[in-house]
């Protein structure tokens, strides 16, 4: 996809965060020497370091959303100003392809308090950047079929910002893997198991991922914690990962509903010539 690259003046400082926040996705931010792990019981909610057996199935889980592709997710970035942008598409972590329908919410004025519908079109995104289209009138199929329609000409694309959605779609994007991470060096890292919660009847565990390479335990704001959190089933499957980004309150929240067997990407947006 052609990439117009946007400028608008943020700090290198938030640049820099994004790029180590993208890094320490691939769960491989420190490695150190062997080290011994208690066992901790189940049904304890008191957070501490994760279990060899916890840190195995965090790293299994984005090997299982690779092999489970093409994955429906949906995406909810919270902007500022009561703005918030949802995408609800499909993922295939082979090919690092994603296509889907947006919808940006937020105030309809300044004198009230009333919300509605801002915006609303297709996005594709990949490993580069993104683009944007309208959404073709009185077609009511899946966006991944509402795209196959749009020629390459009739996709916006841009590069990646450090803007709340952009950083949400450049994770999920980056979070499947053809292999499992190493859960030693999960575990050596500081992933940590918070507590366990049920979503929809089925049971997952609440980890905090990998620390930042040079991050101190107990230090700053969140006590060092990844500002990346997985929900995980017992067998290494996820479900939602949310991403906390400086200064807002509302973290960004990636939620994902399984294999979508029916979708195919389009290729028009990514054809060259």
């Amino acid at each position: 996809m052609a990439r117009k690259r946007k400028t608008d003046g943020r700090t290198p400082r938030r640049a820099l965060w994004l790029r180590t926040l993208i890094a320490i996705t691939a769960c491989g931010a420190a490695a150190g020497g062997l080290a011994a792990y208690r066992t901790f019981s189940d049904d304890t909610a008191t957070e501490r370091p994760v279990t060899m057996e916890e840190a195995s199935r965090l790293a299994l889980s984005r090997l299982n959303l690779y092999q489970a592709s093409p994955v429906a997710v949906t995406l909810t970035a919270t902007e500022g100003g009561g703005v918030v942008v949802r995408v609800k598409g499909v993922v295939d972590y082979r090919t690092h392809r994603a296509v889907g329908s947006y919808q940006v919410t937020g105030a309809s004025g300044a004198s009230g308090p009333a919300t509605g519908q801002l915006d609303h079109g297709l996005i594709v995104w990949d490993t580069g950047g993104l683009g944007l289209a309208p959404a073709p009138k009185g077609d009511n199929s899946p966006a991944w079929q509402q795209a196959e329609h749009i020629p390459r000409s009739g996709w916006s694309a841009r590069s990646y910002t450090t803007d709340p959605l952009d950083a949400g779609l450049q994770l999920l994007i980056g979070l499947g893997a053809d292999r499992p991470d190493n859960p030693l060096l999960l575990a050596q890292s500081g992933a940590r198991r918070l507590e366990r919660e049920r979503i929809n009847g089925r049971t997952y565990d609440r980890f905090a991922g990998p620390r930042a390479q040079g991050a101190t335990p107990g230090a700053g704001p969140d006590g060092g914690r990844s500002p990346l959190t997985y929900w995980v089933d017992g067998d290494g499957g996820l479900r939602r990962v949310t991403m906390r980004m400086p200064g807002l309150g509302t973290p960004t929240t990636l939620e994902f509903s399984g294999r979508d067997g029916r979708a195919k990407l389009p290729e028009a947006p990514w054809t060259t010539g």
